[in-house]
């Protein structure tokens, strides 16, 4: 899979919720740009002092995008990957990015039907502290955002790719 297996459609005038939509699958094209295409050694490659990997960031990713869309749904987590063996799987390149495809479609899905009411309120790591989904989508993106942008640093390194958008 690559970044074309995103659906991903301009959105010039939408509501609020179509909007972070749309900013989080172009930033979720980007990431499967960044990522995309390298033999494990390179998703592995680490650039000293830094111990930051590609296959980290994919797996990072993953996890907090599946966990974040369950809170928001109101779950206490995302079980889904819950036998995941992640250290077993940052050697294996091409099942970890299925994994984080299969997992953005997931949430994808779910933050079509959540995006229509980002003033529902749910608890967040606690009974103690709520916020609303909306709060959860735009930190979701923020997440997404920060991590590509560190995926782009990493990958021209590895590789001398550069570029914001894919081709």
């Amino acid at each position: 899979m690559d970044h074309t297996d995103i659906p991903f459609a301009e959105c010039a005038t939408g509501t609020e919720g179509e909007m972070l939509l749309f900013a989080l699958d172009r930033v979720h094209r980007q990431f499967a740009w960044k990522t995309g295409g390298l033999p494990v050694e390179q998703m592995l490659q680490k650039h000293p002092p830094s111990e930051l990997t590609l296959a980290w960031l994919v797996q990072h990713l993953t996890r907090v995008e599946a966990d974040w869309t369950a809170r928001a749904q109101g779950r206490d987590g995302d079980e889904t990957l819950a036998d995941v063996d992640w250290d077993a799987l940052a050697h294996e390149p091409d099942e970890l990015r299925a994994l984080w495809f299969q997992t953005i479609a997931r949430t994808r899905q779910a933050w079509t039907v959540m995006a229509t009411d980002l003033d529902t309120v749910v608890p967040w790591y606690g009974d103690d502290y709520h916020v609303n989904r909306r709060r959860v989508l735009v930190d979701i993106l923020e997440e997404n955002l920060l991590h590509t942008g560190q995926t782009s640093i990493v990958r021209e390194a590895v590789d001398g790719l550069t570029g914001n958008d894919p081709p």
